[in-house]
């Protein structure tokens, strides 16, 4: 893609699900085997060799054996790029994809409608089911080898099959308007959700003052290809592996795939309620007010992100005007006293992006999925 064809591509991407997944899933639905191939995800954690798949049905192993190939001319410059990129900003980038790139979801209107009008994917229980499942791919990401032993292959790949049960049940219940949302969870979506991960994250660390370096900002929007990739996107729709042009393409369109919806605004009140009961009223302010200067005030106020007391003037978090101690407690309070003159948000961000990790870790294990699954019925709370 290009910035001289890319309103055209996604056009034609939006029409276009993914036919090797999509003909597996509708006959796991069609023979009520879902229950069963969600238990088996959990034994199937990394995908290449030494991952045992002969307990599972032939078809769905053969499948799997097929996902394993990696990207187009993936090589091993494109790996340590990567993981250079973790190894100096994972904990951000994890707590940023997790409050920034989640609700910038929300913002694209066929996202958010197909998440809420999914069971509990999307609704009230949605953003904690939402969480547990992306920070497995969000902490994930960033793992020793993770890209080199098959983990994060086999954690997408997963996701992928999750999109493709979304499509096959949205085709199945008759409820799915094609003239006007076009494909359920489209090419178009999941390759505009990486640049909602990718470059949307970057410009939100900008934001907050944060200094990526070129070949670190490379090697971060490389991982979103790999990840894009392995969701099943064709290559002529992967992202390039170049962060200043992917940025070029998501500014040259995100004017128009971002709107105001009541889905999203409804999205993004359950997430903030979810953030709310897990971190508190005052630590959770704080994840607020940073995610509206990482996504800017237009962005914010489109997603229905509140306006607080750490929103003073349009200046969050800023250290001189004392709040943060009274709202935030001990988690932000002294730390925003030592940075008054410098970047106000740099020494917040660590330890915020640490809080939020355990956070991350916790809703894997506690009380919330912690694997994708997939959906037998459309409205199943599953």
């Amino acid at each position: 893609m290009t910035t001289a064809n890319i309103a055209g591509e996604l056009e034609a991407a939006n029409k276009v699900g993914d036919p090797a997944a999509d003909a597996l899933v509708s006959d796991l639905i069609d023979n009520r085997e879902v229950d069963g191939v969600n238990h088996l995800f959990r034994t199937i954690n990394k995908l290449g060799p030494g991952q045992d798949l002969s307990q599972l049905p032939e078809r769905l192993a053969q499948f799997l054996r097929e996902a394993q190939a990696p990207p187009p001319g993936w090589s091993e410059a494109d790996v340590k790029a990567a993981e250079g990129f973790f190894r100096h900003h994972h904990g951000e980038a994890s707590m940023l994809q997790g409050t920034v790139g989640l609700i910038g979801t929300y913002l694209s209107p066929t996202g958010a409608f197909t998440l809420r009008s999914t069971g509990r994917l999307g609704g009230v229980k949605g953003p904690g089911r939402r969480l547990s499942q992306s920070s497995r791919l969000f902490l994930g990401m960033g793992n020793e080898n993770a890209m080199r032993d098959g983990s994060l292959a086999a954690t997408v790949t997963k996701v992928r099959m999750v999109h493709a049960s979304v499509r096959q049940l949205h085709k199945k219940s008759g409820e799915w308007d094609y003239g006007k949302w076009g494909e359920p969870v489209s090419q178009k979506y999941t390759t505009g959700a990486s640049c909602v991960f990718s470059t949307q994250i970057l410009q939100g660390m900008a934001n907050l003052g944060l200094h990526v370096s070129k070949d670190d900002a490379n090697g971060f929007v490389g991982a979103w290809h790999y990840v894009n990739h392995y969701l099943g996107t064709p290559e002529k729709w992967l992202l390039p592996k170049d962060a200043d042009e992917v940025e070029r393409l998501w500014n040259q369109v995100r004017d128009e795939e971002w709107k105001k919806t009541d889905d999203g605004v409804f999205m993004t009140a359950q997430a903030i309620k979810f953030y709310r009961e897990l971190v508190g009223p005052g630590a959770s302010d704080a994840y607020i007010a940073l995610t509206r200067v990482a996504l800017t005030d237009k962005y914010a106020d489109m997603a229905g992100i509140p306006k607080g007391p750490l929103d003073i003037m349009g200046q969050p978090l800023a250290a001189g005007h004392g709040l943060i101690s009274n709202t935030a407690g001990g988690l932000f309070g002294e730390t925003a006293k030592k940075t008054v003159g410098v970047n106000p948000y740099k020494d917040i961000l660590g330890i915020a992006s640490k809080a939020f990790n355990e956070v991350e870790n916790y809703a894997l294990t506690h009380n919330e999925d912690d694997q994708p699954q997939m959906h037998q019925e459309l409205h199943d709370d599953r």
